[in-house]
């Protein structure tokens, strides 16, 4: 090959690596940039579903008493079945979501533990009633509020459950015992008051929106004097206005102004076991004499521990978060999610 030959291929090597050298460089950093019109848009559909794939899925088994059946259901499933039973669709939505939240606190809590307690069959964790939380399926919903109401409450309810989903209620890294009521009799209770155990989160707190909102905080019933004898096994209650010390008494209240400890013919018993008995509202509770018939007046409605209803609607109409209602009424708890504490 002669010089000059030699010298062209050179020449162009050269500018063919120069070339390269420029051009793949370029290449490289294009496929870095990002695409302004794809900015902010979800991943591609393969990656959503391997993500939604490693989402665990817990399904709760249910007791429908009137079917006498178990019957499985998603927890999202449950919890909104749950608030559609046990709180008024008219509630303001923010209450709505702090209901969801403590009703999937108290199943997350029963799976944990492994508690089917009060359950009257095998294999399921809670039943559809009140003896845990009452449910009500969306065949039920459809029939109750009619095609109509049922599209803007389904909407309601959905919307609850969905801006709450997966969130539970925990204190030192465990769901807590989520308890709620309908209505305070301005107060809530300590659990110790009410039950046997000391609880850190369930202290009393002021709840002052259900003395103007609920309609059942005040309820005047009368028991006659041979009722009340029977269903507190007592004999010798004689009418206050006689001076007798066989009457009726409060002995000691609660913080959460309920009666804690009181005399009745003799007999000492505590304001839950009068409430209870009589089949009370509350026991926060004045009574007087009408001949022989007992008069008796309740303020609030329920056990008066955790969460009051008619109370966190109050905090939700006045602009209220879900989030500040339910740590206002469970004492140092935190927000969690409960596929962080349940592993599938």
């Amino acid at each position: 090959m002669d010089k000059k030959k030699v010298i062209r291929w050179a020449a162009i090597c050269l500018s063919s690596f120069v070339a390269v050298v420029v051009i793949v460089p370029s290449i490289l950093v294009k496929s870095h940039i990002p695409d302004p019109s794809t900015a902010g848009t979800l991943p591609s559909p393969s990656l959503q579903q391997n993500q939604l794939a490693e989402q665990p899925v817990f399904e709760i088994p249910v007791y429908m008493s009137k079917q006498k059946k178990v019957e499985m259901l998603l927890l999202e499933q449950y919890v909104r079945g749950v608030l559609a039973a046990e709180m008024p669709i008219e509630f303001e939505l923010e209450a709505m979501k702090a209901q969801a939240i403590a009703a999937r606190t108290y199943i997350i809590r029963r799976m944990i533990e492994q508690d089917s307690s009060n359950v009257p069959v095998v294999g399921a964790w809670v039943t559809d009633t009140v003896a845990h939380q009452a449910y009500v399926t969306n065949e039920d919903l459809k029939k109750r509020w009619g095609p109509e109401a049922y599209k803007v409450n389904s909407d309601k309810l959905d919307r609850a459950v969905n801006e709450t989903k997966d969130l539970i209620l925990t204190y030192k890294d465990k769901p807590i015992q989520a308890n709620f009521f309908s209505t305070s009799n301005g107060y809530t209770e300590n659990s110790e008051d009410y039950w046997n155990d000391y609880i850190p989160y369930l202290r009393s707190v002021p709840s002052p929106w259900d003395i103007k909102l609920s309609p059942r905080y005040k309820e005047t019933v009368t028991v006659s004097f041979k009722d009340l004898q029977r269903k507190l096994g007592t004999t010798g209650v004689i009418p206050v206005s006689t001076n007798s010390s066989n009457g009726l008494k409060v002995l000691e209240t609660t913080q959460g102004h309920r009666i804690k400890k009181m005399v009745v013919g003799g007999k000492t018993f505590t304001g839950r076991e009068v409430r209870e008995r009589l089949g009370l509202n509350s026991s926060q509770f004045q009574w007087n004499w009408k001949g022989s018939d007992l008069q008796i007046t309740t303020f609030g409605y329920g056990h008066g521990v955790g969460m009051s209803q008619w109370g966190a609607n109050g905090m939700a109409k006045e602009g209220r978060m879900a989030e500040e209602i339910v740590k206002y009424y469970y004492t140092g708890i935190e927000i969690d999610r409960a596929s962080n504490l349940v592993k599938k």
